[in-house]
């Protein structure tokens, strides 16, 4: 079973990727500002972290993407966390170039 209330993204938990609401457009705004918040906090993170984060960030990503067939859920949404999640990853990546 789907995990609802799990924080995939920042604050942004399952339900709210798959759910009817937030609207695709409260979404993206709340997307675009988590993401400058994690983003920012990768600024302070020692290399130990930032590999269990990165791989958190793919167990989330997995999570999301895995889910009953039968279930009718928004796209738009699920794709619009793989599109921030992939800009959150690439960060994540390019911070392990500066250690």
């Amino acid at each position: 079973m789907l995990e609802l209330n799990k924080k995939v993204f920042g604050n942004i938990i399952t339900q709210e990727i798959i759910g009817s609401e937030p609207s695709i457009a409260e979404i993206k705004i709340i997307f675009e500002k988590e993401l400058l918040i994690l983003v920012e906090k990768l600024e302070s993170i020692s290399k130990e972290k930032l590999d269990n984060l990165l791989e958190q960030q793919k167990i989330c990503e997995r999570h999301v993407n895995t889910r009953p067939g039968a279930m009718a859920l928004n796209q738009s949404k699920i794709e619009m966390f793989n599109d921030y999640n992939k800009q959150y990853l690439k960060k994540i990546n390019e911070k392990f170039t500066t250690f």
